[in-house]
């Protein structure tokens, strides 16, 4: 099963939703308010959910990847094109993976407009060209992010609920969404999916976009507002309202989805040249407490699922590292380019889980990591829940604060044979400032197994420090460590915890 094609197809639901007046459907503008998308969320989770036909002509509908590559949008025919905007937006055609109608509008001067499907804005190759009105998958959105004179593609709206964005210099790797529901529970994942856009005509020389989107699916319907600034980081200021139909305990807010294949710290399972394959490296963690966690991923036999509890946290990220080419040496992937996301929560979050799920994956091809934000307490039926945050599409956490990072991780059997070793690099201010002729203190231990020797070494390659952990598994399935560098009981690094699974 490919994964990243499961979950960017998600539900396979088109839109068939009578959008009242203010959709504008047959053509006529129709007033846009902040509350026109939220009130129609509203009217969905009101009514039990009602999947709408998928049909597509039969030549769209049985394409495969590489035929559906062959139906190319032509730039010329972009929204806003030759109006002298920074923004222009492209157009997916439904089809392959992407059979889910999505109805898109744009807003001028308060005024819902549809954006209307026609086979002359796109060119297919040898397919042949569809009759009549079948809309859109979704969209792209340009603009001057690298170059001043040419408009890069730096956003993307795509299945299900499923959107990605680079930052200037990136290409693109791990995906947000809007909702996840039931992610790894036995009943089987729920893929909420975006039905309809709205996009703000920006003004002229403005370097921000607003988006709205309306969601559904079986289990609750949701209004979305985003405010999207494309450069050195790309913002995606995003306000969400959830409409419950029913109750949901297992939810998942501010979702991120990526690709762990492997890297030093979890190879057993590959036969490859490069040394490491992943759209991230790790889940870093910011506590309501203001503790800074580092969590490498891993990709085990097993489904593997961690839960760090938390009150009001300040951020949580799946992040691409290290950066250098020199990690993963692919011409074409490029991986040290990938976009590294961190979410802000605003306002407080309250009392819950990151949670992170790690699915077994034996191709590089599966998005197979999962973060998300769980809130203690259930989504009630018939409520209204709203939240805030910020997405920052970096090439590192925005705010790492005043501890050393770790660069990276590394594992494998230790000198004796039996044992197991980990070997973990920090670098920052804290670590290149040290003077002392003693190292740092350690902070170190496991919760199964027993820590065999702990040290720690400069590393002087990284203006950092190395720390070697050697432990006895003691015929134990799974082992969590964790290790951090102190000047007594202050924090010189974050946090590193780390999971050994005998798979």
């Amino acid at each position: 099963m490919l994964r990243r094609e499961l979950l960017r197809t998600g539900a396979s639901v088109p839109l068939a939703l009578a959008l009242s007046s203010a959709a504008a459907a047959d053509g006529t503008p129709a007033p846009f308010t902040a509350d026109t998308v939220p009130a129609l969320a509203r009217q969905l989770a009101s009514q039990p959910f009602k999947a709408p036909d998928e049909s597509l002509p039969a030549d769209l509908g049985k394409l495969d990847y590489a035929h559906y590559l062959g139906i190319r949008f032509k730039p010329e025919n972009a929204l806003w094109n030759g109006q002298g905007l920074n923004f222009t937006v492209q157009f997916h055609h439904r089809g392959y993976l992407y059979k889910d109608r999505v109805d898109i509008y744009q807003i001028v001067n308060s005024q819902a407009l549809p954006v209307r499907y026609n086979p002359d804005l796109f060119t297919f190759g040898d397919i042949r060209p569809p009759t009549g009105d079948i809309g859109f998958a979704g969209f792209r959105l340009h603009f001057p992010i690298n170059r001043l004179n040419y408009l890069d593609e730096f956003a993307a709206f795509l299945g299900a609920s499923y959107f990605r964005a680079v930052a200037r210099g990136q290409g693109y790797g791990l995906s947000a969404r809007g909702l996840a529901i039931n992610t790894a529970e036995p009943t089987g994942e729920e893929f909420p999916l975006f039905r309809s856009f709205w996009l703000e005509q920006p003004p002229q020389g403005a370097d921000a976009i607003t988006v709205h989107a309306l969601l559904d699916s079986k289990s609750a319907s949701g209004a979305f507002r985003f405010v999207i600034t494309p450069g050195e980081q790309t913002l995606f200021d995003v306000e969400a309202r959830i409409y419950p139909r029913v109750d949901i305990a297992t939810i998942g807010l501010a979702p991120l989805t990526s690709m762990f294949f492997y890297g030093p710290n979890s190879r057993a399972r590959t036969d490859d040249w490069r040394a490491a394959v992943h759209d991230s490296g790790g889940l870093a963690l910011r506590t309501g407490h203001d503790e800074r966690i580092w969590r490498p991923l891993i990709n085990s036999h097993e489904l593997q699922i961690s839960a760090f509890s938390d009150v009001d946290p300040r951020g949580f990220g799946l992040m691409q590292s290290p950066r250098d080419f020199v990690y993963y040496q692919d011409l074409e992937a490029r991986y040290e380019k990938r976009p590294s996301l961190w979410v802000e929560p605003r306002g407080n979050w309250g009392q819950g889980i990151v949670e992170l799920v790690e699915i077994p994956s034996d191709k590089e091809v599966n998005d197979n990591i999962v973060a998300f934000w769980r809130p203690h307490d259930p989504l009630k039926a018939k409520s209204e829940f709203t939240l805030s945050y910020r997405l920052h599409w970096c090439w590192s956490e925005p705010d790492p604060g005043p501890v050393a990072q770790v660069v990276q991780t590394r594992a494998g059997l230790a000198w004796n044979g039996v044992d197991r070793q980990f070997v973990i690099d920090f670098a920052g201010v804290p670590l290149d400032a040290w003077d002392k002729p003693q190292p740092p203190g350690l902070d170190v231990g496991t919760d199964k197994g027993k820590i065999i020797s702990a040290v720690a070494e400069r590393n002087p390659e990284l203006r950092g420090w190395r720390v070697s952990i050697e432990f006895a598994t003691n015929k134990q399935k799974m082992v969590e460590l964790h290790a951090r560098m102190m000047d007594g009981d202050k924090p010189l690094t974050e946090t590193w915890i780390a999971r050994w699974t005998a798979s």
